[in-house]
């Protein structure tokens, strides 16, 4: 109730400003929202790669990029969350503006690219937490430097993986944003067959394996989405994110020209059929993250039904405002019981 009455102020100030003003609110309380319990019940509680999550709700990648507010996700309710987009060189992003509002859409457009302190600097941050405080998984999400030319991305990858899997529940390889010139490219089958196994050859020298996952895009021609899939069940990949933002504008009901990837609302159901396409294609052998308009329970049951283990909120977040986490454990809770599924895990897929 008090976010909707301050959402129109914190609306007309510019969006990385109010990032910045939310994220001094979070630093001075983490350590109050540590002893929180996560939000959970029986129902939702699952283990995935050997991680037990609370609740099936995270934050996506793209708020907490340098890990500074890490243990303050827990409090909020969140089962999970991935941090980053993190690349192996600091880097300060594409020049501003470079974040966009769309109320009417109920969406975000950015524009950021990977705008983040670095690796080194992300990994000696996380080594200073309190392994004890850590109530849910922390992910974290790699990206290509923009000063590295594609043709050495994968040593670019392999640099951040080194230096940060140490610290991380699961690392997930961003090859989706549309921000970063080229980066899409290595969705293509022999590209990112190439990326995985060579994270995998560094994953099997780690003294505990880490869950490696793959965040694909939602603008992918089926045929890529088919050979991107094999690639990653070849390469034994632990888990897909499904999507990225989209560059598409045709699910906008206004015009908008600016650059960027396209979340919210009007990429709802657009993920939707890339998760299913996704679950269709691996018989739910490989779990699945679903992110795009994640705005409600229904919506996050939605993507749980046509095929997501896990669900992520972004731009949900930023409308509904800091309880949403809680609101949808708790109306997941509700819609489960409904429909007579004893556990999350029963409902998954049962629409693909």
């Amino acid at each position: 109730m008090w976010y909707r009455l301050v959402r129109p102020l914190l609306f007309r100030l510019d969006p990385e400003t109010v990032h910045r003003f939310v994220f001094r609110l979070l630093i001075a309380g983490q350590s109050a929202l540590a002893r929180r319990v996560p939000y959970t019940s029986p129902a939702l509680q699952q283990t995935i790669w050997g991680l037990r999550f609370p609740n099936p709700v995270g934050l996506a990648a793209g708020f907490d990029k340098d890990a500074r507010a890490p243990l303050a996700w827990q409090g909020l309710g969140f089962g999970f969350a991935e941090l980053g987009t993190v690349t192996a060189h600091a880097q300060p992003g594409n020049p501003r503006p470079r974040l966009f509002r769309l109320p009417v859409e109920c969406a975000l457009v950015n524009r950021m690219g990977f705008n983040n302190a670095g690796a080194a600097d992300v990994a000696a941050r996380l080594s200073r937490l309190d392994p004890t405080r850590r109530r849910i998984p922390l992910g974290i999400n790699i990206g290509k430097s923009r000063i590295t030319p594609i043709e050495d991305a994968v040593a670019d990858y392999a640099e951040s993986f080194r230096v940060l899997a140490p610290h991380a529940d699961y690392v997930v390889v961003n090859v989706s944003s549309p921000n970063t010139p080229g980066l899409r490219d290595l969705q293509a089958a022999a590209q990112l067959s190439a990326l995985l196994a060579t994270l995998q050859d560094a994953n099997a020298r780690l003294p505990q394996h880490r869950p490696l996952l793959v965040k694909l895009s939602p603008d992918m021609a089926d045929e890529d989405l088919i050979a991107a899939v094999e690639s990653i069940e070849r390469c034994r990949a632990d888990g897909i994110i499904a999507t990225n933002t989209t560059v598409r504008r045709d699910r906008l009901t206004h015009r908008f020209e600016e650059a960027g990837g396209l979340s919210g609302a009007p990429l709802r159901s657009l993920a939707n059929q890339t998760i299913r396409r996704i679950h269709q294609l691996t018989e739910g052998r490989i779990p699945i993250i679903g992110v795009g308009g994640v705005f409600s329970a229904a919506d996050a049951y939605e993507k749980i039904r046509v095929g997501a283990s896990l669900v992520q909120v972004y731009t949900g977040f930023v409308y509904q405002g800091p309880s949403l986490a809680i609101d949808l454990s708790r109306g997941l809770e509700q819609l489960l019981a409904r429909d007579h599924f004893a556990r999350l895990a029963d409902a998954r897929g049962v629409d693909a």
